[in-house]
């Protein structure tokens, strides 16, 4: 009914205004026309046709953000109004517009369609201010006028809908002040309404609705905040442990009470200690701190509200002031320790006694009472002298980042006890005494167990177990590097520890744990540890050890100095490269050398090594090197090598040559059949042969032959008319026999000759040719013959050689016995000449001669001539008849 009634008031509306009717421009009206939507509710509006017929309500559509509404949110009111139900669920602002399917021709915008749109405000209602404070602050002597308050404001708020917040401060019985603004605060400016209420509330509204917070209802000095009181601090002598402090009020105290609270602490920490002075009767402006550290310095500071609970503010705290307290009597031990090291002397240790001061030294200490005592000067004397040692310097000689003092430097040897007891001294009073003994170096009792030690959170932190000896009086963790040492000491119940000192990065400590035992040090236990690790500094420098080899080195390099290793070293990495490539080798952090194998011979190589913690590496510098062409003595070797391999050679060719003597006298001085050892028969060419069998050993006469050289060429000449050979019957083969036994032919020939008849040589003796032998009456350079009748005798043996000119005419020879013998010895001399000649005869074809050769036979040898049987001497050489040379 509420739908239809609006429908009607909007018809009633339409009809007054129809004096424009064919001008109107869209026909189309949106109601509501300007909504406010609360973000999370639904929304509907109905969109009316007016003044037209052209058309109804089901041509119409909506469409929001340029996106259409599905019609199943549609509401058809009558035929002229349509309806859309919507969800607002975000803060963007939207357009929503109602459109029409059919185009008139009065519109000649939007494609000529009726169009209306309203724009939708979107927003959240105003939620209620919470914890509403006020505060009246003091000005210079009184509170001031500006009244100061503030809230906590909830829910959500659009920039297209804020909220506007009202503060109202109302002094009952009196005035009301209020102000707007759109912030969590505001402040309201009146004169301050002493010993009166107020009454105050915050409004929070906006376009959809409004909200009150709740009231406060308070005294005004109640919300009164003065400022900080003025304060000062005065050491009192008399009182060493206590320092005096005063203030001033910062408010008139007729006009308001206070109270005070101070809080104090040492100089450098947070750990604040607070007192509260509640002024009753009478104000107080001083109070005393009692019971503090003499000696010390310490920060004060003071504040001050209304005495009344539940008035007022605290004011600020005032600002800081620092003051000492006076010394006093040392009321803690001097922290005594010691370092040990190796002696000069055998089993003797050098012991320097070193101090900090007490931790409650109360003062400045000015010097140090030690008292040494050993063994033996405990019996024989009961105690030693003290010793007073000033602190004048620390040792930064020693270790330049230390402040503690050497006391004394002792020799000690290995099995002396020695007991130290030291007391610190200030300007009032000395500390109590401190005692350390250091038993002999074998007497020392165990050490604690699994110690360890990590970083974390930017400190060390030390564990161990408890050694096994359950005497423990307390424990001493000692950490030293290149710079500086330092210990701190811990109690007998600890197992676990942070180091206090001052630890560096990247620096490695060698921690150690000490136990001690009623008063005896202990054997330590010891690890090294940083407390972050970083990459080296620096690499190591590599370098050979010795020469390069041929196809190894060996490469060093020294380990990097502790202060630029930075951390643990986990490896090394060599590098080394060459034309043929770069090659890398990783070996163990404890390896300062490495050998390179398999390297190429004449070869330059470049080596560095990279060096690494892990959190990163450094490389070194490189180095150059070349490899040797020959390993060391390789030369020598093929020297020796080569020379017995060719001393090997010589003497196994003189072993064959031994061995193998016969065959190579065979081979290149062949045996030639001695013709005074063969059956020679008289051979005449007209008479058959008459063999002869010549007794052992016995040879006739020989006539030598002198041959002149120029003579030479024409015996030959005459050999060669004279021989009964033809030409083209005679064959020389490889195998050929001399005449006589002579040795300095070449290998001897057989000739076979070949008869007339062609008859087979080897089956007749008709074509036998027989060796000859001239036998002459004179001995061969005045050498003596055998005396027997001078007779000249033709001796052959069977053969296939063709026969001499001499065999087949011994007139002949006889007679030219005696030229040839007068031209032999030239021709003997001269070889060389004789040798041409020869080599021209061999040169003519198919001929064959025989020539005659004067051989040495061999020294006293025997021969048995055929006449009497009888053996003479013959001369050391004679002629013979050695063979026949083809020509």
């Amino acid at each position: 009914m509420s739908a239809r009634r609006l429908q009607l008031l909007l018809l009633a509306f339409l009809a007054s205004a129809s004096s424009a009717s064919k001008e109107i421009a869209t026909h189309l009206i949106i109601t509501p026309q300007s909504p406010v939507i609360q973000i999370g509710t639904n929304f509907t509006a109905t969109c009316l046709i007016a003044d037209t017929t052209e058309a109804t309500a089901d041509d119409l559509y909506w469409n929001i953000s340029r996106r259409i509404i599905p019609k199943n949110q549609y509401t058809k009111i009558n035929e002229s109004a349509l309806s859309v139900t919507i969800f607002v669920n975000d803060e963007k602002p939207e357009l929503l517009c109602c459109y029409c399917n059919k185009k008139s021709p009065y519109v000649f915008k939007n494609k000529g369609k009726f169009i209306h749109g309203i724009f939708l405000t979107k927003g959240y209602p105003p939620n209620k201010p919470k914890n509403l404070t006020c505060m009246a602050p003091q000005g210079k002597l009184y509170i001031s006028e500006i009244f100061k308050c503030w809230w906590e404001t909830s829910g959500y708020h659009t920039q297209e809908m804020p909220s506007t917040y009202t503060l109202h401060v109302n002094v009952i019985h009196g005035n009301a002040y209020n102000v707007s603004t759109e912030e969590n605060s505001a402040l309201v400016k009146m004169d301050f309404p002493a010993h009166m209420e107020l009454d105050i509330w915050v409004v929070a509204h906006n376009q959809l609705g409004t909200v009150e917070s709740e009231h406060l209802t308070k005294d005004a000095f109640s919300f009164v905040k003065t400022n900080p009181p003025y304060v000062q601090v005065f050491p009192e002598e008399k009182f060493p442990p206590s320092l005096l402090i005063t203030w001033k009020h910062p408010i008139q105290p007729h006009y308001l009470i206070l109270k005070y609270e101070i809080r104090y602490c040492l100089n450098g920490s947070l750990d604040w200690m607070k007192v509260l002075v509640v002024n009753k009767a009478e104000e107080r402006e001083s109070y005393r701190l009692q019971n503090l550290q003499p000696d010390t310095v310490y920060v004060i500071q003071v504040r001050c509200k209304h005495t009344k609970d539940g008035y007022g503010y605290w004011s600020d705290w005032s600002a800081s002031v620092t003051e000492k307290t006076p010394e006093d009597r040392p009321t803690s031990k001097p922290d005594l320790w010691r370092i040990i090291t190796e002696g000069e002397g055998t089993n003797e240790r050098k012991v320097k006694f070193i101090c900090k001061e007490p931790v409650f030294s109360n003062g400045k200490i000015t010097s140090f009472n030690i008292k040494i005592q050993t063994q033996k000067e405990n019996v024989q004397n009961g105690s030693a002298a003290w010793e007073r040692v000033p602190v004048n310097s620390s040792v930064a000689d020693f270790f330049p980042r230390q402040t503690f003092t050497v006391l004394k430097e002792i020799s000690l040897l290995d099995k002396r006890p020695v007991r130290v007891h030291v007391t610190a001294v200030n300007s009032v009073g000395m500390s109590p005494q401190a005692s350390l003994g250091i038993p002999g170096k074998t007497l020392e009792l165990g050490p604690v167990q699994g110690l360890k030690v990590w970083p974390q959170g930017g400190q060390l932190f030390v564990k161990w177990n408890a050694p096994n000896n359950a005497n423990v009086a307390a424990y001493v963790v000692e950490w030293v590097n290149d710079f500086c040492m330092d210990w701190q000491r811990e109690n007998r119940s600890t197992l676990q520890t942070v180091l206090k000192g001052s630890i560096d990065k990247f620096i490695c400590y060698k921690i150690s744990v000490y136990p001690i035992y009623s008063g005896w040090t202990g054997q330590p236990a010891t690890v090294e540890a940083f407390l972050e690790e970083g990459a080296p500094l620096e690499g190591p420098s590599v370098r050979p050890k010795d020469k390069p080899g041929r196809n190894e080195v060996e490469l060093v390099w020294n380990e990097i100095p502790p202060s630029k290793r930075q951390g643990f070293i986990t490896n090394y990495t060599i590098f080394y490269s060459s034309r043929n490539g770069e090659h890398a080798i990783t070996v163990p952090a404890n390896t300062t050398s490495y050998t390179l194998t398999s390297l190429t011979s004449n070869t330059k190589y470049d080596a560095w090594i990279r060096v690494s913690t892990s959190r990163g590496s450094a490389l070194g510098t490189s180095h150059s090197f070349i490899t040797l062409k020959y390993a060391p003595g390789q030369m020598e070797m093929i020297v020796v090598g080569v020379s017995l391999g060719f001393l090997f050679v010589v003497l196994t060719t003189m072993m064959i040559c031994l061995y193998k003597k016969d065959m190579i006298m065979k081979n290149f001085w062949p045996w030639i059949p001695n013709p005074g050892e063969s059956t020679i028969g008289h051979w005449s060419p007209d008479y058959p042969l008459k063999p002869e069998t010549p007794k052992e050993n016995c040879l006739p006469d020989i006539s030598m032959l002198d041959v002149d050289i120029n003579d030479a060429k024409s015996v030959f000449e005459e050999d060669k008319t004279n021989l009964a050979l033809k030409k083209d019957k005679y064959l020389s083969e490889e195998h050929s026999s001399g005449i006589g036994g002579s040795s300095c032919m070449s290998s001897p020939r057989q000739s076979v000759s070949d008869s007339d008849e062609g008859g087979d040589v080897a089956d007749t003796t008709a074509s036998t040719v027989q060796y000859s032998s001239v036998v002459a009456s004179s001995g061969y350079k005045g050498q003596t013959p055998c005396v027997q009748p001078q007779q000249v005798i033709f001796s052959r043996s069977e053969s296939t050689q063709p026969l001499l000119d001499s065999e087949e005419n011994p007139d002949i020879l006889v007679q030219e016995g005696s030229r040839q013998s007068q031209l032999f010895h030239s021709a003997w001399n001269q070889d060389s000449a004789r040798s041409s000649e020869f080599n021209q005869l061999e040169m003519e074809p198919q001929e064959v001669l025989l020539s005659l050769d004067l051989c040495p036979l061999e020294e006293d040898s025997e021969l048995t001539t055929p006449a009497d049987g009888q053996s003479a001497p013959v001369p050391s050489y004679r002629p013979q008849l050695c063979g026949y040379r083809p020509q």
